[in-house]
């Protein structure tokens, strides 16, 4: 099984980090790759368990939307190992045999379990390294992600981490050497290892047959009853969203499909559902966080998985991993659950601290620039990171800075009033307070507007001699429809207009499809849904997904992919009034059209006035892409379209 890179919503990320290592179990939804672009850090789950054969990206590796990341051997392909076993181990229970021979059967079995593993060598991204420090030595216990070895070359240090746990054995390099993929740097002896004497396993054989058969059985049971299903963020679209609405509590019993979370971006108000059924467990977020793709919202023992009570409590949980659960329990409660900014993660990356310690503090979203190290040559230990936590959760909470202190970019705060009769303050609502960031990028965006009238009168008769059979259909056919098609048809010979400016500034980068947002009126504020393709579309199929997308805009039923993907905007006032405005360019896009009502105007024919309906165009272009006068041509073909739109659709 591949897990490739999804839709991240750029063309290309870096990867930053690689969060496993081939050997190791991962679950649904466990972060493998931290990718990085411009616009934001972000983690890719993995869309299934099971455990990691290969790694096929390198750090600072260039990715694309398909590329594939890692390769996993799935967990169901893992079982019939031990299904193939089950039989074997049956066979010697249906013939009737004395201890001894049990016994004998059963040490096979125990030599199995007890076996040395060689941890070698990853891939760190160049030939040769040289091992710089030796972090464990024989006869220490190591954890999975514990770094056990630095290894140095001219590009970077690296610690190198343990895939497995168990007991060091025997080490098999020594400071100086140097090493490369593949190397064995140390043995280690595995936990399950550990398992009680052969003595006491040949007691346990010589039990009862029907209770080892019992045992046998209950082990699948539990295997398969245990987990739970965390729901995490979908991919929205944008970077971050601000959980508006909290639908569930902990206890609550939800459905499959059911939704969970509201949140709020500056694109739309979106709620997540759940994956499954079941019962709710725990709620990781708060009303007000960010969150972003992967972050998880919260867990639910789903149906079915429920622990089966006649089965015994296993007696040998290690006392270590309570202790564990009982040191990370406070860490839920820390205050971000935010990925780490671009500069923060720069900040990071200069902390002498292994693998598992960076994911912790990522998870945490603690900057590691921040904490006081007390390992050998300034290395920070998972210890500091805790003690770190603790510091902050218990330390007494700082007075509230001033709202006033957000403010927008270059803008001083504002002055008092209390002089001048004073205020009232009216707060924005979620979808406002989050658009503020998209709005504020037209500071860097030189902004023309283009303005037209479209002699729409015989469109509009058209139009009415259709809307009557429409609405029989249950349809509603408005102007916009014809207008969506019109500027359909007109973007795929002006392909610039539909297009975006590339980072460098040398280029435009062409769109080889359209898809076009149209802006929304919510009670909540304003939302851009994508309608797909509308060039290939008719009419008809226009005027019903427009309504359809209207309609769930209204009802918040908006999934990340209705907001995802558009390269051309329009907004419409609509019936409200006005003559013309200036419409914002929805950044990445370098073009949006705005639309104000049509009145009845007089228009010269050369020998006098006829009354016409004429519709005002607002066309805004970023200048950096497009001249004013291909603005010009752009509107007059539109008119040209619109005053006789059946020219296109034959």
């Amino acid at each position: 099984m591949q897990i490739t890179t999804p839709d991240i919503g750029v063309d290309k990320a870096t990867v930053a980090e690689i969060l496993v290592k081939v050997g190791d179990s991962i679950a649904v939804d466990d972060s493998i790759v931290l990718l990085e672009s411009d616009k934001a850090s972000v983690e890719v789950p993995s869309t299934v368990a099971g455990v990691v054969k290969s790694i096929l990206v390198n750090l600072g590796d260039e990715v694309a939307e398909g590329a594939v990341l890692v390769e996993l051997e799935a967990q169901g392909q893992a079982e019939p190992a031990s299904a193939a076993e089950a039989p074997k181990a049956e066979a010697p229970k249906a013939e009737v045999q004395a201890a001894a021979p049990v016994a004998a059967q059963a040490e096979p079995v125990a030599a199995a379990a007890s076996q040395v593993v060689d941890v070698q060598v990853p891939d760190i991204g160049v030939e040769k390294a040289l091992v710089g420090e030796i972090l464990v030595a024989v006869g220490d216990e190591i954890d999975v992600d514990q770094s056990i070895v630095v290894v140095e070359s001219d590009k970077a240090t690296v610690e190198v981490p343990s895939t497995i746990s168990g007991t060091v054995t025997a080490i098999e390099i020594s400071v100086g050497d140097s090493v490369k993929e593949g190397v064995v740097i140390l043995k280690v002896k595995t936990a399950g290892s550990a398992a009680a004497p052969a003595a006491s396993v040949q007691a346990e054989v010589a039990q009862a047959a029907p209770e080892a058969a019992t045992a046998e059985v209950a082990a699948p049971v539990a295997a398969v009853a245990a987990g739970k299903v965390d729901i995490a963020v979908p991919d929205l679209g944008v970077d971050k969203a601000a959980v508006a609405e909290i639908l569930v509590a902990v206890g609550d019993k939800v459905e499959k499909d059911q939704s969970i979370i509201v949140v709020e971006s500056d694109k739309a108000t979106v709620e997540v559902p759940s994956s499954a059924s079941g019962v709710i467990t725990a709620i990781h977020v708060t009303l007000g966080q960010n969150v972003s793709e992967g972050i998880a919202l919260v867990t639910i023992e789903a149906e079915g998985q429920a622990p089966v009570a006649a089965a015994p409590e296993p007696a040998q949980v290690p006392a270590k991993a309570e202790a564990a659960k009982a040191a990370t329990a406070p860490l839920q409660a820390a205050p971000s659950a935010d990925k780490l900014t671009k500069e923060q993660n720069a900040a990071n990356a200069k902390v002498y601290a292994g693998p598992a310690v960076r994911k912790l503090a990522r998870e945490l979203g603690v900057i590691l620039a921040e904490v006081k190290a007390s390992g050998p040559h300034a290395r920070l230990m998972k210890e500091d990171l805790f003690a770190y936590v603790k510091t902050r959760l218990t330390a007494p909470a700082p007075a509230a800075a001033p709202v006033a202190a957000t403010v927008a970019a270059g803008l001083p705060k504002l002055p008092s009033f209390d002089a001048f009769g004073g205020v009232e303050e009216k707060a924005l609502t979620r979808l406002q307070q989050v658009s503020i960031p998209q709005l504020s990028l037209n500071n860097y965006i030189p902004q023309v507007t283009q303005f037209d009238l479209a002699d729409i009168t015989e469109l509009e008769a058209w139009r009415n001699d259709l809307k009557g059979n429409f609405k029989k259909e249950g349809v509603s056919l408005t102007i916009m429809a014809f207008i969506i098609k019109a500027v359909a048809h007109l973007l795929k010979e002006e392909r610039e207009f539909a297009g975006h400016l590339a980072d460098d500034g040398k280029s435009v980068l062409l769109r080889n499809e359209i898809h076009m947002g149209i802006a929304v009126a919510t009670p909540d504020g304003l939302t851009v849904p994508v309608l797909r393709n509308p060039d290939q579309k008719s009419i008809k199929q226009i005027a019903v997904e427009l309504g359809e997308l209207g309609q769930k805009a209204r009802d918040k039923k908006l999934s990340p992919k209705d907001l995802q993907g558009a390269n051309f905007t329009i907004s419409s006032l609509g019936a409200i009034g006005g003559t013309a405005f200036t419409p914002l360019v929805n950044w990445p896009q370098v073009a949006i059209l705005g639309i104000s009502p049509a009145t009845m105007q007089p228009v010269w024919n050369g020998q006098g006035f006829d009354p016409k309906l004429m519709l005002p165009l607002s066309l805004s272009y970023d200048h950096r892409v497009i001249n004013g006068a291909d603005a010009a041509r752009f509107t007059n073909k539109l008119t040209k379209l619109l005053k006789d739109i059946r020219t296109l659709l034959i």
